[in-house]
């Protein structure tokens, strides 16, 4: 079976914005390009997985999203990066679309996106690794059976369940997959900047033990 990076979009993939819904908003953080690739060049499938209530709250429309969608997997190409799958909850309980405003098992943190990517594709979550921006990403992919790493952009704060403690923390998401190829053995321990978490999450950690 198949290794994953299962990479949420907004604040990981993309740089934070509150609501895009047009392929103009969406820019990709810096640095990601080439580590991407060297996963996909080791066999690894890359996944997005990300919520989209946007899509309940009547913000933009499935054609909308599927728009800046094309416009993701156009600006990963310039990287020589192809995405293996994206998959999208549209659900929240407090949109105004009556059938996207429901409880659903997709939304993070239920793990149900990575749940059905691992079917559909045939991947080993518990090889796999879960990379997002809040602890919602850490929390669906800890209950899939993944690895998880939280990219600290100061918005969140220490988890109070062990479900959303993350086993890595990185300053971003290049800082993030470069941690994972290190554990991976996809790079050599002087690939990795150190120290890689901040003052926050390393007083936490040191707490916790």
């Amino acid at each position: 079976m198949k290794r994953a990076l299962f990479l949420d979009r907004d604040g990981t993939l993309v740089e934070p914005r509150h609501y895009p819904s047009t392929p103009s908003d969406l820019v990709l953080q810096p640095g990601i390009g080439p580590l991407l690739r060297m996963f996909a060049a080791a066999g690894w499938e890359l996944v997005v997985v990300t919520n989209q209530s946007g899509l309940a709250r009547g913000y933009f429309t499935e054609e909308a999203l599927e728009r800046m969608h094309d416009r993701l997997r156009e600006m990963l190409r310039v990287w020589g990066v192809e995405l293996h799958a994206i998959y999208a909850c549209p659900h929240h309980i407090e949109g105004i679309v009556p059938h996207l405003a429901v409880h659903c098992r997709c939304r993070k943190p239920q793990p149900g996106m990575l749940l059905e990517a691992a079917e559909d594709r045939g991947i080993d979550l518990s090889r796999s690794w879960m990379v997002g921006d809040i602890l919602d990403d850490v929390e669906a992919g800890n209950r899939a059976g993944c690895r998880t790493v939280l990219v600290d952009l100061g918005t969140e704060g220490v988890p109070d369940r062990p479900e959303r403690w993350p086993r890595l923390v990185a300053r971003s998401t290049a800082d993030a997959l470069r941690q994972i190829a290190f554990a991976e053995e996809l790079l050599p321990p002087q690939a990795l900047p150190v120290p890689s978490r901040t003052s926050l999450w390393s007083s936490a950690v040191a707490a916790r033990r």
